[in-house]
């Protein structure tokens, strides 16, 4: 975190976390977007977006808690299994579920501690992330329209796990969207637009508080003490928005598509792109 980095800014950002999480917009294209032209005028660094990210995940941990506690008790039940090559067809379906939990989380772990130098710096380049915001807008745009949309979460196979997991793993880069990516995935598997979404936020569990818990202990970038309370306070406006967030998307997408968060994304990165050329963002 750039040591012009202050009150205000944390503020902001910790409202943009929170509003932006659980939205297939990108969170990190967000913060990465407005941190040079907050009044600090600085990028709030990648250990900054992953402890704030504990908030909105501390929001879907409250929200889906009842799903979470079947998935854990039937996980530990199915422990004993392990070793039966009839695993699949003998396991309950929220065992199942949070194995495929655990699978699809694999790819990001691995690639993330593999390109983590490339993570906090090449990848964050402003250009860059408004082509994945076009881009990958463009793809959720394009995988509503031709999913089937008749699967359900019980539904999904072990190759659907992986599939689901590499999709998260593409939001390494900023402006890809760790929803937006899953959520387009579960569309292309014909996943009806809830279950993509419930999935989505089920699989990034593991992911983000890994993150987070990664960076708290081997941040490499120390912070000062004010620094560290800045992100704390971030991290609390984080959740307190981020779940009022998850309770309007869960109920806009029951009845209307993600046409709005294409427009919104392509519309962004253009105009990041025409910024960058005229010379209006640094």
């Amino acid at each position: 975190m750039h040591s012009s980095f202050g009150w205000l800014d944390a503020l902001i950002l910790g409202v943009v976390q929170g509003l932006t999480e659980f939205l297939p917009i990108s969170s990190s294209a967000h913060l990465r977007i407005l941190g040079p032209l907050l009044p600090g005028g600085a990028d709030p660094g990648a250990a900054f977006t992953a402890i704030t990210q504990l908030g909105t995940e501390l929001a879907v941990l409250i929200y889906f808690r009842k799903d979470i506690w079947r998935m854990l008790t039937a996980w530990v039940g199915s422990l004993p299994v392990i070793g039966n090559r009839t695993m699949g067809q003998s396991l309950h379906p929220d065992a199942k579920l949070a194995w495929l939990v655990i699978l699809g989380t694999i790819p990001i772990c691995v690639l993330g501690l593999l390109l983590r130098d490339w993570i906090e710096t090449t990848f964050r380049t402003l250009a860059l992330t408004a082509v994945m915001l076009i881009v990958f807008g463009l793809l959720l745009g394009w995988a509503e329209r031709r999913g089937a949309q008749v699967r359900q979460i019980g539904q999904l196979g072990w190759k659907d796990g992986v599939l689901l997991g590499l999709a998260q793993a593409m939001a390494l880069v900023p402006g890809v969207s760790r929803s937006g990516g899953t959520i387009t995935a579960g569309l292309l598997l014909g996943l009806t637009r809830e279950a993509a979404a419930r999935f989505s936020f089920l699989l990034a569990i593991p992911a983000v508080l890994m993150s987070g818990v990664y960076q708290l202990v081997f941040n490499r970038d120390p912070m000062s003490t004010e620094q560290w309370w800045m992100t704390l306070v971030a991290t609390l406006v984080a959740f307190v928005v981020g779940y009022a967030v998850i309770v309007w998307f869960m109920r806009l997408i029951s009845s209307k598509g993600f046409g709005f968060f294409v427009i919104y994304r392509v519309v962004l990165g253009l105009a990041i792109l025409l910024g960058l050329c005229f010379g209006f963002i640094q």
